[in-house]
């Protein structure tokens, strides 16, 4: 059973249309989870460990302040397009396309103003809730009106997250979640003890501004092989990394598959992730470095949490050989991520 609770989080700024912002509390016997009607964001995660006991394993804010304030992204879904776009320049039907830059020479997660700083409208479902919100002909730079659809629904010990999209003019559109992850309890000062697969025989390689190459590079015999699990910590050393933020590249296919797993020694927490995604951007928090107070005056340094956001692959509307990412009049995007919540 699932019981869905909301209540008042906060207002939205008088210059940003005011508006009240929500909290949709889900909960299940072993999951609970908060997420907002302003960004779709999941602000706490609480799952067990292996003697029974809650803790909240990501990273986020007390207050719609934090929120509203610059951070990277912080349990937010984002859109039109996750990663990266280079330059922020495509091409579609011979008409060039320029987005806000917003990550050095590229543009991130949707520019300026993304899906992450906006206000969707809520719909309480029996076991979740839906978000829908209409992305206007322009916005950001991107072609169409785009009508979005993010559900959120809790069963037992898995939570799934449906993307669902239609247009008016053809456009690119790759949706995720940007939850930080630490299967320690959110403020705990790293993620080396973790142990994590990813279900790859490819990845992305990047240049200086982590566009990728265009070569698609198998794993074998590299620091990006986690085909089988590694201990995050000895194995960044063992390969002199400092930390990941790459696409990997998931069995191509329409149906749900199993593609990462992190496990969590201490504390016995699971989580699988298993999406109908082509990609994966394994991501450990490099950027992070302590400056931002999160929950209960937690601050969250260097390599203190990692994000699976299943996506496209990132630039994909400017290489025709990765997967496409582009939504056409008349078709439907649809994908959904589960993430599973177990203890060992």
């Amino acid at each position: 059973m699932t019981t869905v609770r909301r209540e008042a989080f906060g207002r939205m700024p008088p210059e940003e249309g005011g508006g009240e912002v929500e909290k949709f509390v889900l909960q299940s016997d072993s999951v609970r989870v908060e997420i907002l009607s302003f960004g779709c964001i999941i602000t706490t995660l609480e799952t067990k460990d292996r003697d029974g006991q809650f803790s909240d394993v990501v990273l986020g804010f007390d207050t719609l302040e934090g929120y509203k304030r610059k951070h990277p992204f912080f349990g937010a879904v984002v859109g039109r397009v996750a990663n990266r776009i280079a330059n922020g320049r495509f091409k579609l039907d011979g008409k060039e396309y320029q987005l806000f830059l917003n990550n050095g020479p590229n543009s991130l997660h949707g520019g300026a103003k993304g899906f992450d700083k906006v206000l969707w409208s809520p719909q309480v479902l029996p076991n979740g809730v839906r978000f829908f919100r209409l992305s206007p002909d322009g916005e950001e730079g991107y072609p169409g009106d785009l009508k979005v659809w993010v559900t959120y629904t809790l069963s037992g010990r898995e939570l799934a997250i449906n993307y669902q999209a239609q247009t008016s003019k053809t456009t690119p559109i790759s949706l995720t979640n940007h939850a930080y992850f630490n299967l320690a309890g959110q403020g705990s000062q790293d993620v080396y003890d973790h142990e994590i697969s990813i279900e790859a025989d490819s990845y992305l390689p990047v240049d200086d501004t982590k566009i990728p190459t265009g070569e698609v590079a198998t794993v074998q015999g590299t620091g990006f092989d986690l085909r089988q699990p590694v201990e995050l910590g000895k194995h960044l050393q063992k390969f002199h990394l400092d930390g990941f933020d790459h696409n990997f590249c998931l069995h191509q296919g329409q149906d749900r598959r199993l593609v990462a797993r992190v496990f969590h020694p201490p504390t016995g927490r699971t989580m699988e992730v298993h999406t109908t995604q082509p990609g994966i951007q394994f991501y450990t928090g490099n950027n992070l470095d302590g400056s931002l107070k999160g929950k209960g005056a937690a601050t969250y340094p260097k390599h203190s949490a990692f994000c699976l956001e299943t996506q496209n692959w990132p630039d994909a509307v400017n290489k025709p050989h990765f997967p496409n990412v582009l939504l056409h009049p008349g078709e439907e995007y649809n994908h959904t991520t589960w993430l599973v919540f177990n203890t060992a």
